[in-house]
């Protein structure tokens, strides 16, 4: 899989880059319920927010645009012995993996795939790092000239208005009607 694919379907969400769990088995050629079957049996090396987390309905729904069934309307069909639900369809809000939690997914998914993937994912992660730092040093030159210009516009622009207005003036002056003394 190519990094560029992999850069594509990292996000941003709650300040963190991520992956959400479906992308990351459809990379790792598994069905969803099998990474998140194998996270689970697993889970105490996903403690914590900063490996990964479930994303709330409004999150869910910015990442899919399409309705997901809440956990309350599909209560009954959530959870089987055989992971299978008897309808269609997400029952569960999806879990979003940080650079941390999809480092862990290696020692979870343990096939010569997984390996390969996470090695790309994990490469994808860097570069977006590294893209990040550089244009943190455009912006901030960006921020740097703006604020050297927006002195500079300013001072030209006072001076315009100054122009503006004496040119008003002198025009109120002349069409005011003369008042004094008539000498003929």
């Amino acid at each position: 899989m190519q990094i560029s694919i992999v850069q594509n379907r990292i996000r941003e969400i709650r300040g963190q880059k991520v992956l959400l769990d479906r992308e990351l088995a459809e990379m790792y050629g598994v069905q969803t319920k099998v990474l998140n079957q194998a996270v689970k049996r697993n889970i105490e090396r996903f403690d914590g927010e900063d490996f990964m987390f479930q994303l709330s309905e409004t999150e869910a729904f910015e990442c899919s645009r399409s309705q997901i069934v809440t956990l309350n309307e599909a209560s009954e069909n959530l959870k089987s012995q055989i992971v299978t639900s008897s309808w269609g369809g997400a029952r569960k809000l999806p879990f979003a993996f940080t650079e941390l939690g999809v480092a862990m997914l290696s020692s979870v998914l343990n096939s010569k795939t997984a390996i390969d993937i996470n090695r790309n994912i994990m490469r994808a992660f860097v570069l977006m790092r590294q893209y990040a730092m550089s244009h943190k040093d455009l912006t901030e030159k960006l921020t740097q000239i703006e604020e050297k210009y927006d002195r500079k516009f300013i001072n030209i622009e006072q001076a315009l208005t100054y122009l503006m207005e004496k040119d008003k003036v002198i025009v109120e002056q002349k069409d005011r009607q003369k008042i004094g003394f008539k000498i003929n």
